[in-house]
């Protein structure tokens, strides 16, 4: 602004009757009135980047009234621009990168630097770019301040940081203008410019032959100046003798080359290997195939060291077949196996019998031949496994296994079978021609061309048959009534005997039997009832089930009575102790009644049926001379007293012409039918009541404790 502004008003004679006051932006402060003359002045430098215009009011007024002399003046004060600010960058630091091996003129970054200053008065803000550190690697645009790349194939490899200084400078350049700078951060970032690099050409790595697949031989590593995803690298076997022996894999981690084993080695086949591995990137970046292919091989050598190994069967697994009815030493066949190594050492051959702890098989320690050392049956066991052990005589540690398996081979050996148990029935009414029961068989053996069985009657039952078997020609069979009508009552069961055969050779058969019971049957033909038993139902017990019960009860009987035989015998005494004490003749019957079923002992029959008539028995105690027809004796009636019956006895005996004519001893030993009492001879009854046990004709009541005191008698000739 000009200096010493002032304000002078027409009515202002020089008096100072006047006074000049002034009010807006800055007034007193930043600008004073001199009251007296108006004249204006800045108390305070000014900066025009702060407030560029000002807005004054000026009046004059009568000193004495304080009355304006003239109306309020509004006036602009504006502060014209000197070049006092120098221009400033927008960071104080660039930070910036660019791909190596760039082309010239390659963007890198572009700064800015702004100037304060009033870019439409004078040169004051026109600001100007310069590079004064980073060349001749970059430049800078003087008006845009956008840097690029000045030199050509710039590597990282070589250098990869750069730090650039830009100049921004005002009056455009000129002198005496002002001047900021800021720094800038170049880095190069990496590109696949450069192939994988294999620090030497050979390799030479050792590896035993008994190395299995997969394991590590050794590790090669080709070194590659890039980073990153343009440093990696795979590898590959090319070309070489070992080609599908070996293989190579790449560690990730590390980009090392791993060589491993890919099939089994041996020493004695093959000793050397030669292998041509190569490494490539698999990021190639075709702009810079120019520079030549992205890859590298080297030369591996791998040699195989000999080891003792253990014998090597001449197969992976052996199948032999025998025949089951094959005689105790029959060679099956043999298992061979040698030592690989050059020694070629001597081996025997033994069978492991963990797997043959029968011992059905054998093996010859020399030749290898298997041979067996017990029958065998395919209906037990089809398939023997087993296994063989060859070892080195000379290194016994040496030794391999080979599993064996031997098939049984089926021979004609087992007859056909019924499949089940059969009982059927026939009604009584049943027809002839009528199918009563399917047969059906099975059979152990398996022919190759399957089963073929045959049914018929045994000979001895087919002429005579009231039934006929129908084979079927389909391995089953029916049996069918031969006549018209059964009787349960004449005969009740049926025994077919039927013969089964097969068609293999040596033809087998057999004979099984079917029961055919004759029952009653409704209409439909159900069956409702049989003479012996009925026959199983659904919802019954079987035959078998019902003779097992039976079985069980005789048993329980049978201990019951055994039981009070003994306790009985305790307490008895012997009627004659010595055959000494009796002077006479004495025939001792020293034995029980057999039952019913004894025709030998008393018959006490009369005693429960008086109306019978008497057989009469011969004496067994002598032979008589002549034969006496027997005197028919009145029998006993249901009221008689039992001592009265056996006294009649008595006499009879005392009359009877075939008696001997010495003194004898008749005992009536019969147990009575049922009881579970001992003998009742007429022996015992001379001992003491007190020693008697009657415990057992607790139910028949005191009329049987009679008859027990007088069962028998003494038969003398008068003195009996």
């Amino acid at each position: 602004m000009n200096a010493n502004p002032s304000l002078h008003s027409d009515q202002d004679r020089g008096d100072g009757s006047l006074k000049y006051i002034l009010s807006g932006d800055g007034a007193g402060d930043l600008f004073i009135i001199n009251e007296n003359t108006g004249d204006i002045q800045a108390t305070k430098r000014l900066d025009r980047e702060e407030k560029p215009v000002y807005i004054l009011r000026a009046q004059a007024i009568n000193r004495k009234t304080g009355r304006p002399v003239e109306p309020e003046s509004e006036f602009i004060i504006k502060i014209h621009d000197i070049n006092d600010n120098e221009p400033i960058f927008t960071k104080e630091v660039y930070t910036a990168t660019v791909p190596e091996m760039s082309d010239v003129g390659t963007f890198v970054v572009q700064v800015t630097a702004t100037d304060a200053d009033d870019p439409t008065y004078g040169n004051s803000a026109k600001v100007v770019y310069s590079i004064l550190q980073g060349q001749p690697y970059f430049s800078v645009e003087s008006e845009t301040g956008i840097i690029k790349t000045a030199l050509l194939n710039m590597d990282r490899e070589n250098r990869e940081q750069y730090q650039v200084v830009i100049q921004a400078k005002d009056m455009g350049g000129q002198m005496g203008g002002l001047s900021g700078t800021t720094t800038v951060n170049i880095t190069l970032t990496d590109v696949n410019d450069n192939p994988p690099r294999f620090p030497q050409s050979t390799y030479q790595f050792k590896t035993p032959e008994s190395s299995p697949p997969g394991t590590p031989i050794g590790r090669i590593k080709a070194s590659d100046a890039d980073v990153g995803e343009n440093a990696e690298i795979e590898y590959s076997i090319t070309e070489g003798e070992g080609l599908d022996m070996f293989d190579v894999i790449t560690d990730q981690e590390t980009q090392e080359g791993i060589i491993t084993v890919k099939k089994l080695l041996d020493f004695e086949k093959k000793k050397v290997y030669t292998l041509k591995v190569e490494a490539s990137n698999p990021h190639v970046e075709p702009r810079f195939l120019y520079l030549g292919p992205f890859k590298d091989s080297a030369t591996v050598r791998i040699m195989v060291e000999d080891v003792d190994e253990p014998p090597v069967f001449s197969k992976l697994a052996y199948i032999l077949q025998i025949r089951e009815d094959a005689q105790i030493n029959t060679t099956i066949g043999s298992v061979t196996a040698q030592d690989p190594d050059a020694a070629r050492n001597p081996v025997k051959y033994s069978v492991d019998r963990h797997t043959d702890m029968d011992r059905i098989f054998n093996i010859d320690s020399g030749n290898g031949s298997i041979f067996t050392s017990k029958l065998l049956d395919r209906e037990t066991v089809l398939w023997h496994n087993i296994t063989v052990i060859a070892t080195e005589i000379n290194n016994p540690k040496q030794s391999s296994r080979v599993p064996l398996y031997i098939k049984v081979l089926d021979v004609n050996d087992n007859p056909p079978e019924f499949a089940e148990f059969y009982e059927t029935f026939v009604c009584e009414k049943a027809k002839a021609d009528q199918l009563i029961q399917t047969l059906r068989a099975i059979d152990k053996d398996d022919p190759y061309s399957g089963h073929q069985f045959s049914f018929s009657l045994a000979p001895e039952a087919a002429s005579g048959s009231n039934f006929t078997i129908q084979d079927n020609k389909d391995n089953t069979a029916g049996i069918f009534t031969r006549k018209n009508g059964y009787n349960r009552h004449e005969m009740s069961t049926y025994l077919l005997p039927v013969v089964i055969s097969d068609n293999d050779y040596p033809v087998q058969s057999s004979t099984g039997t079917v029961t055919v019971r004759v029952c009653a049957c409704d209409h439909q033909g159900n069956m409702q009832s049989c003479h012996a038993e009925a026959l199983v139902h659904p919802t019954g017990l079987s035959t078998g089930a019902l003779i097992a019960i039976l079985l069980c009860i005789v048993t329980l009987l049978v201990t019951v009575v055994l039981f009070a035989a003994l306790r009985r015998q305790r307490k008895k005494e012997p009627l004659i102790i010595s055959k000494e004490d009796i002077r006479d003749n004495i025939v001792s019957y020293n034995d029980e009644g057999g039952g019913e079923e004894d025709t030998q002992a008393f018959d006490i029959g009369t005693l429960r049926n008086p109306e019978a008539i008497e057989d009469s028995k011969l004496r067994r105690d002598i032979v008589p001379e002549a034969l006496f027809l027997p005197r028919r004796t009145p029998a006993a009636r249901d009221n008689t007293d039992v001592r009265d019956f056996i006294n009649q006895r008595l006499k009879e005996n005392d009359t009877d012409p075939t008696a001997p004519p010495y003194d004898s001893l008749a005992t009536y030993a019969y147990e009575g039918a049922g009881s579970v009492a001992d003998s009742l001879s007429s022996l015992e009854s001379v001992t003491t009541d007190g020693d008697q046990d009657y415990d057992y004709l607790s139910d028949w009541g005191p009329r049987f404790k009679k008859l027990a005191d007088m069962y028998g008698g003494v038969d003398s000739d008068k003195d009996s």
